[in-house]
């Protein structure tokens, strides 16, 4: 088992993972190809701010993904993932996610990564675990399912936190014409109501807090690079 890319060529897997077991109902509304392809495209379109990365085995099928959905001015994602049935109970997630988490923070330039399951899901907490998060607090109630409140469980994990010792999987990044293509993480205002607070300060504070602002926003976008697959 690997790590690429997702792509759009995946779809077909993508729509029978999600018809494989009920609980998939949680991650999205996919049940025919029409959705699996607006599904998919969500996640690849270019000015996203998604990274999806596709947990494969032979023959280079979809069993999963761990993706990241990149809040790139405060160099933050929030860490999801999903696993085909067939491909449960074998620690892969785990090794899928730890191996997306150690890239995201040592070499894809965020700084910290988030998650949350629902407080039922042990199978979710423990690939979270496996990846070196951290709990971090408890969303009571926060879900309604089959009539019942479920509390969310939170985690977090840092670019300064120990690195876990699970056995990465490995990502296969494949260079086109012997050169790494690379898909900056797409900015976001991420703050909209801080910036309204900030509208009364003069206008040189912010000038220069937008002069800061750009430049890290700049610097941002040169050193985060996804491991992009040549598609």
């Amino acid at each position: 088992m690997r790590l690429r890319l997702l792509k759009a060529s995946d779809t077909s897997r993508v729509l029978d993972a999600f018809t494989s077991t009920d609980d998939m109902a949680r991650q999205g509304q996919v049940s025919d190809m029409s959705e699996a392809e607006t599904y998919v495209a969500r996640l690849l379109a270019p000015d996203g701010e998604h990274l999806p990365f596709a947990m494969v085995g032979d023959n280079d099928l979809l069993f999963g993904l761990v993706a990241l959905s990149v809040d790139s001015r405060n160099r933050n994602a929030w860490f999801w993932y999903w696993t085909h049935s067939v491909a449960r109970g074998r620690g892969w997630t785990g090794r899928a996610a730890v191996a997306v988490a150690n890239w995201a923070l040592a070499s894809g330039g965020l700084h910290r990564l988030e998650l949350g399951h629902r407080v039922n899901n042990p199978a979710s907490r423990g690939v979270a675990l496996a990846a070196g998060f951290v709990q971090e607090g408890v969303e009571r109630e926060k879900f309604l399912i089959d009539g019942q409140r479920i509390d969310v469980v939170t985690y977090g994990r840092l670019a300064s936190d120990p690195i876990p010792r699970t056995e990465p999987l490995p990502i296969i990044a494949a260079p086109r014409g012997g050169r790494m293509r690379h898909r900056p993480v797409p900015q976001r205002d991420a703050n909209h109501s801080a910036a309204s607070s900030q509208a009364s300060s003069s206008s040189s504070l912010r000038a220069r807090a937008a002069r800061r602002s750009a430049s890290s926003a700049a610097s941002f976008s040169k050193s985060v690079a996804a491991v992009v697959m040549a598609s």
